[in-house]
């Protein structure tokens, strides 16, 4: 397999669109209910978690732009090949793309779940499945340049629903937030950890990387990316905050969405209706990048087509939907993705990176002392 990879100009995106591709990646069914998880251990300080985990994440961004730098136009599977061979190389991709495949799945069956709690309690679970699976498929058959141009138009049309919180925000009781800084950092620093299912999704820049045109302007518009995600995180955490109590926080699993169930206007009364089916607006393209990421994975380490791969993954996801209805199903499912992509995306690039320049090292000093030869 090659290392580095040769894409084609119809292939290929400017780094600008990458920063709609961060932000479609993290913001999903996650940011929904992140806000109780992160108060349940520091409680009024959860907004310190929050800062926290972004400033991780900008250090995780840079040691994966040191690890991607050695190479001309290398991804991960590419990567893995040349550091840790054939055998073991394709064994860590492989875990890649499962952990991506059940990504896709919690994100799918958290979202059918949210639609059935919120707007369609008798909803059959495989019906919705098909639904949404279809519009996996149509979007990812177009290829990246179309998943991309989906990434842009859905975020221009669901981030409207940030001017909804003004009544909220308006209501808000700001002596939730008193007395401050009472956590220790320990909790804090576990609270932010809490965060990694939320803030998931910027391992795709491994695989996105030998995809831009131009790399030399590729760091701005990630770390903006992942800026904006962390500042929508942050809103919901602190409005949500100040507006429910405690009691009331830890009583409600969708508390994001629970400030737009206390609206309501003269034309609509239930307007957490149109929230939820907009929301699919939010989930859709990270749903799509997952897919994508699978299909294209296979690709490399295997030469399976992408589209037999893509036939074959939206039918075993319509049907693992049947098996997944109950909510302690649900939240297992996603609390062991957190734990898979904690390691994955958060602990494993340091050691990638320790390993790159150690060979990398050991070749400039075997080619120093053949040159001396």
């Amino acid at each position: 397999m090659e290392i580095n990879l040769n894409i084609k100009p119809n292939l290929q995106i400017r780094s600008f669109y990458l920063f709609f591709v961060i932000v479609s990646i993290q913001i999903g069914v996650g940011i929904m209910g992140v806000p109780r998880i992160i108060f349940e251990a520091s409680g009024r300080d959860a907004w310190i978690s929050v800062i926290l985990a972004f400033l991780y994440i900008v250090l995780l961004l840079s040691v994966m732009f040191l690890i991607l730098k050695p190479y001309d136009n290398a991804d991960i599977f590419g990567i893995q090949i040349d550091i840790f061979g054939n055998w073991i190389g394709k064994l860590l991709g492989t875990i890649y793309i499962a952990y991506f495949v059940l990504n896709l799945f919690t994100v799918l069956i958290t979202y059918i779940e949210v639609v059935t709690i919120f707007i369609f309690p008798d909803l059959n679970n495989f019906f919705m499945a098909i639904l949404l699976v279809a519009l996996i498929l149509y979007s990812t058959i177009g290829g990246i340049r179309v998943i991309i141009g989906v990434c842009f138009l859905f975020f221009i049309l669901s981030h409207w629903l940030v001017l909804l919180l003004a009544q909220p925000i308006w209501e808000m009781d700001w002596s939730h937030f008193q007395p401050m800084f009472q956590s220790s950092l320990t909790d804090l620093l576990e609270e932010a950890r809490q965060t990694a299912y939320t803030f998931s999704g910027i391992e795709l820049l491994f695989l996105l990387y030998p995809f831009v045109q131009n790399k030399k302007s590729v760091k701005l518009p990630v770390y903006l990316g992942a800026l904006w995600s962390a500042l929508l995180v942050m809103a919901a955490t602190v409005v949500v905050t100040g507006f429910f109590t405690p009691e009331e926080i830890k009583a409600r699993e969708w508390s994001v969405l629970g400030l737009y169930k206390i609206q309501s206007f003269s034309f609509v009364e239930r307007f957490d209706y149109i929230v939820v089916a907009e929301w699919m607006m939010v989930t859709l393209p990270n749903m799509i990048l997952c897919s994508w990421a699978v299909i294209y994975g296979i690709k490399r380490l295997y030469k399976i087509p992408q589209k037999t791969t893509l036939y074959v993954l939206v039918s075993l996801l319509a049907i693992a939907s049947i098996f997944t209805k109950e909510h302690y199903v649900i939240q297992a499912l996603i609390n062991f993705s957190a734990k898979l992509g904690f390691w994955i995306i958060y602990i494993y690039p340091f050691l990638l990176l320790i390993l790159v320049y150690v060979k990398k090292r050991i070749f400039q000093n075997k080619g120093a002392v053949n040159h001396e030869k």
